[in-house]
C-alpha cells in the first residue's frame, strides 16, 4: 500500500459508505468524487446539485440504510476495509476497478502473502478436482496463498487443498453462503483463512456480481492457474482479467477431444504459460516483478471496437457554442465501448475535462463503464 495509506474518522468512514452505496456510483466515479472534493461528506453533500445540472432528481443513500449494513456487517463478525487502509490488499489496489470497500472476515495477512488464483470448471473431472487440490497444498506449503471464488468442483477443491492459507472470494453479502453445499467450507475459510465479499450484506449472488468478484480473485493475485475450463465459461474471464491487469496467466493441458479442456488448450495457445507441475508455478511467481512471462491478453481474439460510427466533434465548438463537457462527450458515444483515451483523442479535450464530463454523466445513469477503462452509453 502506498505511502498515502491512512486511518479514517467513523465520520468519513460512515460517508464513504454511504457515497459508495448511492446510485451510480461504482469504484472508478467512487475515485474521482473523493479526488474531487476531497472527501466523502463534501461528496455527498455536492452529489445532488451535480446530477441536477444533467436534468435529474439524485437521493444519496439515507443514513438509515447505511447505519443498518454497519449493524449487518458487525453482526456477520466481518470488518470493512477501506482503499487506503494500510491493510487493503497491495496487487488488488494497483487494478483501476478495484472495490473503493471490502467487507471480509478472517487473516487480513493472508492477502498480504504471496497470491495464487486457482480457477476452473464447476463441473470439473474427479482427476482435476483431486489435482486441484493437491496443487493447492503443494502451493500453500510454499508459502502462497491461495485464491479462489468457492464455486464447486475447482474452486472448492483449491480452498480445502489450500486451508488454511486460502482467500474465498464470494459474489452474495459476506452472510450469504454460495452454493449452499459449501456452506460449511465457506465458514471454515471465514474463520480459518480470509472471505471477501464487495456487496452490502443481505445480498444474494446475481449473474452481474460474478464477473466483479472475478477482477477481486485476479487483482489480489500474481498469478491466475486455470486447471480445467470450457471455451466459454467464467473461468477464462478471469483469465482475461489477470492477463489485463498484467500478471501471470498459467493453464494446465489436457485431452483436446474433453470439452473441459478446450479453454485450458485455448489460453495456452493465446499466450498463457503451460504448466503441468506446482514448481513450474512456483518458478513464475516467486518474486514477481509485474513483469509476466505470459503474453496473453484480452482483445487478441475479439472483434475490435468499431469508432467508424463515433462523430467527429471539436472540442473548442462545442464551448463556444455553449454545449458543456458531459454533451460534448456523450455526442461522441455509442453503446459501443469505447476506451476514454479514444474520447480524449477525439475531443482534443484534456484528460480532466473527459473523466469530469464522464463522471457527470455515470451519475445521472446515463453511461456504463466496461472492463479495460471503456465506456458506451446506456440508452
Amino acid at each position: 500500500m502506498s505511502a498515502a495509506a491512512h486511518a479514517i474518522s467513523q465520520e468519513e468512514a460512515f460517508a464513504r459508505i454511504r457515497l459508495l452505496r448511492s446510485p451510480n456510483i461504482g469504484p472508478v466515479s467512487y475515485r474521482a468524487m473523493l479526488a474531487r472534493f476531497s472527501d466523502a461528506q463534501r461528496a455527498i453533500e455536492a452529489l445532488p446539485g451535480i446530477v441536477t445540472k444533467r436534468g435529474y432528481s439524485y437521493k444519496v443513500t439515507p443514513e438509515k440504510v447505511a447505519e443498518a449494513e454497519i449493524r449487518a456487517v458487525i453482526k456477520a463478525g466481518a470488518r470493512y476495509v477501506f482503499h487506503d487502509n494500510a491493510e487493503y490488499p497491495e496487487l488488488l489496489g494497483e487494478v483501476a476497478s478495484a472495490p473503493p470497500i471490502l467487507i471480509c472476515r478472517g487473516t487480513l495477512e493472508l492477502a498480504a502473502r504471496p497470491c495464487v488464483a486457482m480457477v476452473g470448471a464447476r463441473n470439473a473431472s474427479a482427476a482435476s478436482v483431486k489435482l486441484a487440490r493437491e496443487w493447492a497444498g503443494a502451493l500453500s506449503a510454499a508459502g502462497f496463498t491461495v485464491v479462489s471464488g468457492l464455486a464447486r468442483g475447482i474452486d472448492g477443491a483449491s480452498h480445502e487443498g489450500a486451508l488454511p492459507a486460502t482467500i474465498g472470494v464470494i459474489a452474495s453479502g459476506i452472510d450469504i453462503a454460495y452454493p449452499p453445499q459449501h456452506t460449511d467450507l465457506q465458514e471454515r475459510i471465514a474463520n480459518e483463512g480470509l472471505l471477501v465479499a464487495e456487496q452490502p450484506p443481505g445480498t444474494e449472488p446475481r449473474g452481474r456480481h460474478f464477473p466483479s468478484r472475478n477482477r477481486i480473485i485476479a487483482g489480489l493475485s500474481s498469478g491466475t492457474l486455470v486447471i480445467e475450463a470450457a471455451p466459454k465459461s467464467g473461468t477464462l474471464i478471469t483469465a482475461r482479467l489477470a492477463g489485463e491487469a498484467g500478471r501471470e496467466v498459467m493453464a494446465i493441458p489436457g485431452s483436446p477431444i474433453d470439452p473441459r479442456s478446450m479453454g485450458c488448450n485455448q489460453l495456452i495457445r493465446d499466450g498463457a504459460v503451460l504448466v503441468q507441475t506446482p514448481d513450474d508455478v512456483i518458478e513464475l511467481l516467486e518474486g514477481f516483478t509485474g513483469a509476466p512471462r505470459s503474453t496473453f491478453r484480452v482483445g487478441e481474439n475479439t472483434a475490435p471496437f468499431d469508432y467508424a460510427e463515433l462523430s467527429k466533434l471539436e472540442w473548442g465548438e462545442a464551448r463556444e457554442a455553449g454545449e458543456d463537457a458531459a454533451d460534448a462527450i456523450a455526442r461522441l458515444l455509442t453503446k459501443a465501448p469505447v476506451p476514454v483515451d479514444e474520447l480524449v483523442r477525439q475531443s482534443g479535450a484534456n484528460v480532466a475535462d473527459v473523466h469530469m464530463a464522464l463522471l457527470d454523466m455515470e451519475l445521472a445513469g446515463e453511461i456504463e463503464r466496461h472492463e479495460g477503462g471503456a465506456v458506451s452509453l446506456l440508452t
